[in-house]
């Protein structure tokens, strides 16, 4: 194979002006003077593993997830495609270093490192079933899980097979690198393992009719993260604390804000006070949980957002300032199935909202890319934030 193919959407491409730019645009907005609007496309393995087109040879998701070679694999593969055939404003072409690999077990990590299965079904992602419905106070019977057990034993297993495996081997002319398992670091936030433990209608209606039951439960959660967390990073010869540390909780989207700041916002604090410094703190969040940003911000000093969908754009910039960093855009649907035309006029229409105001915007799909999704459609986000984004000039 070539480093690149006529067959790639990228083939002839100036890689390292691209790279230049990007680098020197990337430095300056994260020092506080954007020259323009970055676009980023997020994706990961299962765009190429449910993809015919992008993962013509990919294993299936069980496999990649029991066979450290098959994950290895398709890894560096789709790598590969992503660097020759996503336009972003991301490094291009063959890595200047080394191509890279980490154990990957998708959304199942955390749930799993409870004890819940993880189940495969044909032309779907790879999900947890919540097996503790019949009585959630199981979880707690052995105390506090192991930080280096259950599935995150398994990812550590991956971890030094691939760094074997990388030291022995190059791939178009790049040695590989292995990283350490992301899963030790992170978490999908605690009240969305508790709906994936214990089953969504379990939570909301004990938060209203029994919240102390709840909350003992949330607080268990929560006291195994921050020890997984702390022994990870503890095991790289890492500070407890640290900057920059972004969290999640989708599930927020399901409840009010008052429900919010009474039954969930502590327990975020707990997490964020114990694992980050006020510095970089940042959230994802899927689905409609925009009303929860400024007391996010207000409370927990978050001024980092990644949103998913629906987003009002204009109103989130007003009560956010301009200070605060947002990453959106179309909803990840519109840029799966319209047309390249849909996809540019509803990337104008969100820049134009007043979201770049104070330049620290960053255009993407909202949110993950799907699975089969025209890269015409990702180019013309891309386009539209180069012709209608932010530039210095502009104000």
């Amino acid at each position: 194979m070539t480093p690149s193919t006529p067959a790639d959407r990228l083939h002839g491409f100036d890689f390292d002006a691209h790279n230049a730019e990007v680098k020197e645009m990337w430095e300056a907005f994260w020092a506080g003077s954007p020259t323009r609007t970055p676009v980023i496309v997020g994706t990961n393995t299962r765009f190429s593993i449910l993809d015919p087109v992008a993962g013509a040879s990919a294993p299936s998701f069980q496999k990649y997830m029991e066979d450290p070679d098959a994950m290895f694999d398709a890894q560096i593969a789709f790598q590969r495609w992503v660097r020759f055939n996503i336009l972003q404003d991301a490094d291009l072409g063959l890595p200047a270093t080394a191509w890279w690999v980490s154990p990957d077990f998708q959304n199942t990590y955390e749930a799993g490192w409870f004890g819940c299965e993880v189940e495969f079904r044909d032309g779907q992602v790879p999900a947890t079933r919540p097996d503790f419905e019949d009585c959630p106070e199981r979880v707690m019977e052995h105390g506090l899980p192991d930080p280096f057990g259950g599935s995150l034993a398994t990812g550590w297993e991956f971890y030094q097979y691939f760094k074997d495996r990388a030291s022995r081997e190059e791939y178009l002319g790049r040695p590989i690198e292995a990283r350490m398992p992301g899963f030790g670091y992170g978490s999908d936030g605690v009240m969305t393992v508790a709906c994936n433990l214990f089953g969504a209608d379990f939570v909301c209606t004990t938060m209203a009719t029994d919240p102390d039951r709840l909350h003992q439960l949330f607080d268990f959660i929560v006291q195994a993260t921050i020890e997984r967390v702390t022994a990870w990073r503890a095991r790289e010869g890492l500070p407890r604390k640290r900057d920059s540390f972004i969290y999640a909780d989708d599930s927020i989207a399901l409840i009010s804000t008052r429900m919010y700041r009474e039954h969930v916002l502590p327990f975020h604090k707990m997490v964020f006070d114990a694992l980050g410094t006020q510095y970089g703190r940042g959230i994802h969040l899927c689905g409609d949980a925009t009303r929860h940003f400024k007391t996010l911000q207000d409370e927990l000093n978050i001024n980092w957002f990644d949103t998913g969908f629906p987003v009002d754009f204009a109103r989130i910039r007003e009560e956010l300032g301009p200070d605060a960093c947002i990453q959106g855009g179309p909803h990840v649907e519109l840029v799966h199935a319209g047309t390249p035309g849909q996809v540019y006029d509803e990337s104008v229409r969100i820049l134009q909202t007043g979201v770049l105001t104070g330049g620290k915007f960053v255009l993407r799909e909202g949110n993950n890319l799907a699975p089969g999704t025209p890269v015409e459609n990702t180019e013309s986000m891309y386009r539209a934030a180069r012709e209608h984004g932010w530039k210095a000039d502009d104000i």
